[in-house]
């Protein structure tokens, strides 16, 4: 049963049409939507330079995933959720006007039987035209909107995104280029993993994978788990075990200008618990980095306050509390798995890498975005 349209609207909406095909204004609005297992996140942006400007955002936990590990379906309740956040989301592209932007969805609706029947919906009930993005393409975006934080002394990189139905990891060699010009490097990935015809050094992508466990998939698996430590060691132990075709280097060896970014709700969040943010501030999170050690402390910390502690603590938020401990456990894994002593904090994703990957096609960055 489809939710149902709005009151008075007598019609359903006029579907939002594709961007046209000339030439963009400079100043012209661009936007990216991001539909997830747990979160609906929209950002409306101005290129301005060789980044952007966000003119208007939108962030809601719709739970789109709900029941999905036990059914294999979208549910009525999840899709009613979802369609009324959309909704929000047409009216915020309706009053600036964008015409250009992509809009997509990732692991639920992949997964989901009645994924593509939940997309027809959409556009019948929004007028919005959502895209069910395949998992290379999702890593793909993830690395794109790291590149800003991508050190120059990188040689060896590694881009973790943490989601709510799958987590991705890219590996990326940079040796062959010339050190400034690393972090454009990976912006020019936009394109794709594979250099092409590109004349600039491009960015070797060694490996990636995108495993089907985030942080609300790997939670629903072991929710019948009743001691709360034990189900996180188990949580974490099986995440490693699912990185077995993931060896692109020797692990036990750690590299000389070796980086991981990691970008991801849990993240930031543990960056917010470690720096003790009562309010959340992206200025201080984006771009921090966390030696493993006071990563441990955080996960340590969040064990030992238990369900109700996590749910009180006003660091972690109430969206975030149910979903902490699944996150934290990947986020252990994958620093036993490669052992290293600092983690790029990234409060960007998918939303940013749909921008930067619209505008530079259309060429209105500036040439040191790409």
């Amino acid at each position: 049963m489809a939710p149902k349209r709005p009151e008075g609207a007598g019609a359903f909406p006029k579907p939002v049409e594709p961007p046209s095909p000339q030439r963009p204004d400079p100043a012209e609005l661009y936007a990216a939507l991001d539909l997830g297992t747990n979160s609906c996140r929209m950002l409306i942006a101005q290129p301005k330079g060789n980044q952007f400007h966000v003119v208007d955002s939108f962030s809601k936990s719709v739970q789109l995933g709900s029941g999905l590990e036990r059914s294999g379906r979208l549910s009525r309740a999840s899709m009613a959720r979802t369609v009324q956040a959309l909704r929000i989301c047409r009216k915020k592209l309706e009053k600036h006007s964008v015409r250009r932007m992509r809009l997509v969805a990732t692991e639920a609706c992949r997964r989901a039987t009645n994924g593509d029947e939940f997309m027809r919906m959409i556009r019948n009930e929004t007028g919005l035209k959502l895209d069910i993005i395949i998992p290379k393409e999702e890593a793909q975006l993830a690395v794109v909107s790291c590149a800003p934080l991508v050190s120059t002394k990188t040689e060896q990189l590694l881009v973790v995104d943490i989601g709510g139905g799958s987590t991705e990891l890219v590996w990326i060699d940079l040796t062959n280029v010339p050190k400034l010009d690393r972090p454009r490097a990976i912006m020019r990935l936009h394109n794709g993993f594979k250099p092409g015809d590109s004349p600039f050094p491009h960015a070797k992508v060694v490996d990636w994978i995108s495993v089907p466990l985030g942080v609300a998939t790997l939670r629903d698996q072991f929710n019948d788990v009743e001691d709360d430590a034990g189900r996180f060691a188990l949580m974490s132990c099986h995440f490693e075990e699912s990185l077995a075709n993931f060896s692109p280097y020797d692990a036990t060896q750690p590299k000389e200008g070796f980086q991981i970014i990691g970008t991801s709700g849990t993240v930031t969040t543990v960056a917010a618990s470690h720096l003790g943010l009562k309010r959340y501030d992206r200025n201080k999170v984006d771009g921090l980095r966390m030696t493993s050690e006071q990563i441990d402390k955080v996960i340590r910390e969040y064990l030992s306050l238990g369900p109700d502690g996590r749910r009180q603590d006003p660091r972690i938020g109430r969206d975030r509390h149910a979903l902490i401990m699944s996150g934290a456990a990947i986020l252990q894994a994958l620093l036993r798995v490669w052992p290293t002593d600092r983690l790029s904090v990234a409060d960007r994703g998918l939303r940013e890498g749909l921008l930067y990957a619209q505008m530079s096609a259309d060429g209105v960055l500036e040439d040191g975005a790409y």
